[in-house]
């Protein structure tokens, strides 16, 4: 990611209110599978902003590893993990995920949240252990136009046919997909 870039996902996210304690847990279209979720493991979150989705599984029981390329989110992140109580099993890293994912032991969540980049699929289902959930939104074409960071129709099911899909869809620019490796 270019350094303008990164600037201008810090200049957002300084714009921001800080997010409550109140707001964490799933993005809305999981939350009516939010039991399919562990209770125990290790969870990666993927351009994980202020840490919204990484405290929501944190609370769960899971070590979350929340990764951005925003030094600012980051810094959000871990203040909502230690306002939340749960910041010993929280850890945030500045990562450039153009670079590809960061090193590390195989998880048993990965959560991606309105962030999409085709160049990672391969490297998050092979990150994912056996039995282990991925859990990806992103916006789409479907309900809105196109553009470079949209997922085009089907894209994330024919991304992750390795998978066994538990739940997807699209509709109202957004798509979504649930599914178990």
């Amino acid at each position: 990611m270019s350094d303008d870039d990164r600037a201008r996902w810090d200049e957002r996210y300084a714009g921001r209110r800080a997010a409550s304690v109140e707001s964490v847990g799933p993005p809305p279209v999981f939350a009516p599978f939010e039991d399919i979720f562990p209770t125990a493991g290790r969870a990666l979150d993927l351009a994980c902003g202020q840490g919204v989705g990484s405290v929501w599984l944190a609370r769960r029981g899971l070590d979350v590893l929340g990764v951005d390329v925003s030094a600012t989110a980051i810094e959000q992140a871990r203040d909502l993990a230690r306002r939340s109580e749960v910041g010993d099993r929280c850890r945030f890293e500045v990562v450039d995920l153009d670079t590809g994912l960061p090193a590390g032991p195989p998880v048993d969540v990965i959560l991606c949240h309105l962030f999409r980049d085709r160049r990672l699929d391969d490297a998050i289902i092979a990150r994912l252990a056996p039995g282990g959930l991925l859990a990806v939104t992103a916006l789409s074409e479907v309900g809105a136009g196109p553009g470079c960071f949209r997922a085009a129709p089907g894209e994330l099911t024919a991304a992750f046919t390795e998978l066994d899909v538990i739940v997807a869809g699209e509709g109202q620019g957004v798509a979504w997909l649930l599914a178990r490796k």
